[in-house]
């Protein structure tokens, strides 16, 4: 698959790198960035993909977590993909920060005309790992994070994929988005009105199911969170993990807010869990 690279910056000990490739799933051209620590020169490196929340691009995690000394440190290589689907500027697809453009919810739509672009969830776990590791120096260990939406994402794809990632973490998760505002609408738009379909992405229901495999989740929320009441519902994970047996610790953290300072306040212990479980698996 043909490359074109946007940008690449020295830091930390290792290069951080964006490029544009065309993507099957979304039938679009698409952004990503990728962090490889000087470590891959040697041999490769496991991968961390870091999914954002609502109106972000791949640049607001390189540019704000403050991520990468720590994965120089422990070479891990950081891959980060865009949100949505760009350009096709459909009805609607621009109205509102919390559906279509920035706002893809890493689901595969069902309803027109989103089925034929807005495909997140192939592309972030079929479509990108496997580009990433045809033409980077990573090996095929992965795990998942992510925040508010994209935390969301995170806990579907890992919940969904046993065996494919060896751990996953999330900051502020859309925790329960069948039972929320911001889920309501988008898995109404992108999948239709029988609530049924949406259980396949919903945190909470997925492990309430019979899973075949349990990776214990490391979540972290700030107490100061305004969307914590209405829209995150960290207390329906919760229980949804105490009636299934599933391992979770949820870290409620005082006086932290939504935004890149509560993460990048505590990617630190994210970074360091998801390595000693990539090295251990």
């Amino acid at each position: 698959m043909s490359l074109e690279r946007l940008s690449r910056n020295r830091a930390f000990d290792g290069w951080l790198e964006r490029y544009s490739h065309r993507s099957t799933s979304l039938d679009c051209d698409m952004v990503f960035a990728i962090y490889l620590p000087d470590q891959t020169l040697s041999a490769p490196c496991h991968s961390l993909y870091w999914l954002s929340g609502l109106t972000c691009t791949d640049e607001n995690f390189t540019q704000k977590a403050g991520a990468l000394r720590v994965a120089a440190e422990l070479g891990l290589a950081l891959v980060c993909p865009d949100t949505s689907p760009r350009g096709f500027d459909m009805p609607g697809e621009h109205d509102s920060y919390d559906f279509g453009s920035g706002a893809g919810f890493y689901v595969n739509a069902t309803e027109q005309p989103w089925a034929s672009h807005y495909r997140m969830y192939d592309y972030v776990n079929v479509e990108l790992p496997a580009l990433i590791e045809a033409q980077f120096p990573v090996t095929g260990k992965r795990s998942i994070s992510g925040h508010s939406m994209g935390g969301h994402g995170a806990l579907i794809s890992a919940l969904k994929n046993p065996g494919v990632y060896c751990s996953v973490s999330a900051f502020a998760p859309i925790s329960n988005p069948s039972q929320c505002p911001w889920g309501e609408k988008a898995l109404g738009g992108y999948l239709g009105n029988d609530r049924s379909t949406w259980a396949a992405y919903d945190a909470c229901a997925l492990i309430r199911s019979e899973l075949t495999e349990r990776l214990p989740l490391l979540v972290d929320q700030g107490d100061a969170d305004n969307f914590l009441t209405e829209q995150l519902k960290p207390e329906a994970l919760q229980a949804a993990c105490d009636a299934s047996g599933h391992a979770l610790e949820l870290r409620m953290q005082r006086g932290y807010d939504h935004s890149y300072f509560f993460i990048s306040s505590f990617i630190e212990d994210h970074l360091r869990f998801h390595a000693k479980a990539l090295n251990n698996a």
